[in-house]
């Protein structure tokens, strides 16, 4: 396994949730991270510039992912001070639940512009580098959505979708150069995602007994790169049920969803 001491974390949406419980636990384990958000306020809960038990580092910058400009300048300036990205843990994202015709157009273009092309800016900020060094780790946080999507979640299922695709084929792009790269693809997750995806709160209720934890997703990402995973899903079951989703006919799955999920 992959030892983290010392290795430079660069990890986007970290200012809660999921990133943050990501930040927290590289940090633990001997990393030096760099935990990156828009909102310099919720940055501010994380212990910026503290020393975690094994040594780690835990400190933060603001970056909005949406910003072709500020990526290329906040990336220039962790290389700078940092020396390298060893892994790269695209987090950013959030989603807005609306059936299709209730939805405006441009929260299908803001969820698309930070969930995929904020995880494209970045790859392409830390690639050049990675590929010269021949060494180093990708992480794009998709979704269980991103392989199955289920009503009021088209916008965000599709961003989540494309996180997936581009991952697998820059696997296979990046195939013996040194690069890893993996998706972690959390079903329903008990964060702050759902005040702004599902203000009401139903959707939230329907799927609350799949709910798992951020530590557990923070786990999963940590696990990826010490161990090399390409893909893994939180829980693992809801890996076993996509698939096994993927292989029914499209009106047996409505059925199911309809009566079990309760989400049209």
């Amino acid at each position: 396994m992959l030892s983290l001491q010392g290795k430079v974390v660069v990890i986007t949406g970290a200012s809660s949730g999921i990133g943050a419980a990501a930040a927290r636990r590289f940090a633990a384990l001997g990393a030096v991270v760099i935990a990156t958000a828009r909102s310099k306020e919720k940055l501010a809960r994380l212990s910026d510039g503290a020393e975690a038990p094994a040594g780690g580092m835990l400190f933060t910058l603001p970056l909005d992912v949406t910003s072709d400009r500020q990526v290329n300048e906040t990336f220039e300036h962790i290389y700078a001070a940092y020396g390298t990205v060893d892994v790269l843990v695209n987090n950013a994202g959030f989603g807005m639940f609306q059936p299709v015709i209730e939805a405006p157009l441009n929260s299908f273009v803001d969820m698309m512009n930070v969930n995929y092309f904020g995880a494209v800016r970045c790859v392409k900020s830390v690639l050049p580098r990675m590929t010269a060094a021949r060494s180093g780790h990708i992480v794009n946080v998709a979704s269980v959505a991103g392989v199955v999507g289920t009503a009021k979640s088209a916008g965000y299922s599709a961003t989540k979708h494309a996180v997936i695709g581009f991952t697998d084929a820059l696997r296979q792009e990046l195939h013996g150069t040194g690069v890893h790269v993996a998706s972690v693809n959390p079903g329903p997750v008990n964060t702050p995602f759902f005040d702004m995806a599902d203000p009401e709160g139903s959707y939230r209720r329907n799927v609350g007994r799949f709910m798992v934890t951020p530590e557990r997703v923070a786990e999963t990402i940590v696990n990826a790169v010490v161990r090399r995973r390409s893909q893994t899903f939180v829980p693992v079951y809801m890996g076993w049920g996509a698939a096994f989703i993927r292989l029914l006919p499209p009106s047996l799955f409505n059925r199911i969803a309809s009566r079990f999920l309760n989400l049209k």
